[in-house]
């Protein structure tokens, strides 16, 4: 009877050695699913509809830069087998969205955040210290992330043309799993966090947004 491969700490920490490169280097593993917008035609968007929403995909994309870096962190420092497997599988889906967001940029003639070395770095590091705090906190920390993320993907899809199908389903998707994501971790006892937390957490966010609209 075969049993369950056990990995140990250095496979583990191998494993996200690698998550790293490939998110940092486009190559992320994905899951079965489809991107939302392979079956709608492309649009004829002016430039000025085609220069914004590709500078919309790159903040989204370097978001999803920085959701790979914390929930590999958390999963690092998680301490219950099963918030482990929950970051994990949240981190594949997440995945998807950083593939569909690369390829979305490509198609509007556009580039990737040159900063997304810095935010994968900065979310690892805000991610282990959660874990460490405990499964609680860390949870928290995954809900708080997520509903801020919902509020501003609100905001870029108010700013989108209605023309611009293809990255509307992405982001309609994307909202629907972040979503999905806060009310799982808020399921398995998720914290509350403090208001300078959830401030702090808010600045950080506005900064990465500023920095890859331009960068």
């Amino acid at each position: 009877m075969s049993s369950k491969r056990q990995y140990s700490p250095l496979d583990h920490f191998l494993f996200h050695i690698d998550n790293g490169v490939r998110t940092l280097l486009g190559a992320p593993q994905i899951t079965e699913r489809k991107n939302p917008s392979e079956t709608i035609t492309d649009e004829n968007l002016s430039d000025t509809d085609k220069e914004l929403a590709g500078r919309l995909m790159r903040i989204n994309h370097a978001g999803e830069v920085s959701a790979q870096g914390l929930y590999q962190g958390q999963a690092l420092t998680a301490k219950l087998p099963h918030v482990r497997e929950q970051m994990n599988r949240a981190a594949q889906e997440e995945n998807d969205h950083l593939d569909w967001c690369d390829n979305r940029c490509k198609e509007l003639g556009t580039h990737t955040s040159y900063l997304n070395p810095f935010w994968y770095m900065g979310s690892l590091t805000m991610g282990a210290i959660a874990g460490k705090l405990g499964d609680k906190w860390s949870l928290g920390f995954v809900s708080e992330t997520e509903h801020q993320v919902v509020r501003h993907l609100d905001n870029h899809l108010s700013q989108l043309s209605p023309e611009d199908k293809k990255s509307r389903a992405i982001l309609e998707q994307m909202k629907h799993d972040e979503l999905r994501h806060a009310v799982i971790a808020e399921n398995a006892g998720a914290e509350k966090l403090p208001h300078a937390v959830k401030l702090a957490m808010n600045t950080s966010s506005k900064l990465m947004t500023k920095s890859a609209y331009y960068l």
